[in-house]
């Protein structure tokens, strides 16, 4: 059975801005390696169009760049949107019946799939599907934008926490 796990950067007070601050080269590989490691990722529309980025090559990318894409790439992805038609490479869109799709999903697969974007987070939070929380906490204040938690905070428990880069802490929390 496949585990459903949101993770993202997160800043001290609360917020996720990936253009307000980013990883470091040494962060950058360890998504990287995650993102090797994982059995897919399902995403919400919005999220789903930025990192359509990585479909096309960039003659400007670095060796970390073109590794990330061919991870992204490889895997498979599920979109959840009511308004796409139609999604890319490796991708299928998820219908109507998004508890049943998901469970479905978690039932036949096996290995993380990754659950990008805090509004897809909500979602399935609130169906009790998300199984692991992942904070990639870092020492920046941004004062507004869109938080980590989308909804209401669930009951988490703590169950491990590894410093992944000099100034990033992982944080990963369960349900409760």
């Amino acid at each position: 059975m496949a585990k459903l796990v949101f993770g993202m950067n997160q800043s001290l007070d609360g917020y996720v801005d990936h253009m307000r601050f980013a990883p470091s080269p040494r962060l950058f590989r360890h998504f990287i390696d995650e993102a090797r490691g994982q059995a897919g990722s399902i995403y919400g529309r919005r999220i789903y169009e930025i990192m359509r980025y990585w479909d096309d090559d960039h003659p400007e990318w670095d060796a970390d760049r073109q590794a990330f894409a061919a991870a992204w790439r490889k895997q498979p992805k599920w979109v959840v949107s009511r308004s796409l038609q139609s999604v890319g490479p490796h991708a299928a869109l998820v219908g109507n019946d998004l508890e049943g799709a998901i469970r479905q999903l978690k039932a036949e697969r096996d290995g993380e799939i990754e659950v990008a974007g805090p509004d897809l987070a909500r979602s399935l939070t609130e169906l009790g599907l998300i199984d692991e929380y992942r904070i990639y906490l870092h020492p920046v204040v941004l004062g507004l934008g869109t938080p980590y938690f989308a909804g209401p905070r669930p009951p988490l428990r703590l169950v491990a926490n590894e410093r992944v880069d000099e100034d990033v802490l992982r944080l990963v929390y369960v349900p409760a």
